[in-house]
């Protein structure tokens, strides 16, 4: 929210702010924050993905997990999270403008602050036809052609994991 520059005084802002502030609020005051860049926030998800991920793998897994293979089995997983949010997000994004076209929503306010920046390469690249616009079309196919490219998998961290 910090990085597209949302309006916090919208009440979904304010409202994911008060629910994410137990954890990034006490990292706040030990990682300063770089540029535009909340660094803060960053490192707490990757803290709570690599968690996530090492539960996951002390389940899964026959053999022991070392802690380099957990931060880039987590860092992986974040990525492809992160990507995943955006294809969502735009996949809402496109739906709501088809219901409500025109219609102020605070949602809605806060979804294009997020969305438009990723929209904007592709809005200069491939023309409008008329009032249809095809841009989130080709950012929602980039978006999953990046996730598929990024490598995913207990494997490439070289785990031992049993198949479920």
């Amino acid at each position: 929210l910090g990085l597209q520059r949302v309006d916090f005084r919208n009440p979904l802002a304010q409202a994911i702010l008060k629910a994410t502030n137990p954890l990034v609020l006490p990292a706040r005051r030990l990682i300063p924050a770089t540029g535009r860049l909340d660094t803060a926030t960053l490192v707490v998800l990757l803290l709570v993905q690599v968690l996530g991920t090492g539960l996951l793998a002390s389940i899964a897994c026959l053999g022991p997990v070392l802690p380099g293979q957990l931060m880039v089995l987590g860092l992986l997983r974040l990525v492809h999270l992160a990507l995943r949010t955006c294809f969502l997000l735009t996949l809402v994004y496109v739906i709501s403008s088809w219901v409500s076209p025109g219609g102020y929503n605070p949602a809605s306010a806060m979804l294009a602050a997020i969305v438009e920046p990723l929209l904007a390469p592709f809005r200069r690249l491939i023309p409008t036809l008329g009032p249809l616009d095809l841009s989130p079309v080709f950012a929602m196919l980039a978006i999953e052609f990046f996730n598929r490219l990024i490598p995913s998998g207990f494997a490439l961290a070289g785990l031992a994991c049993v198949p479920f």
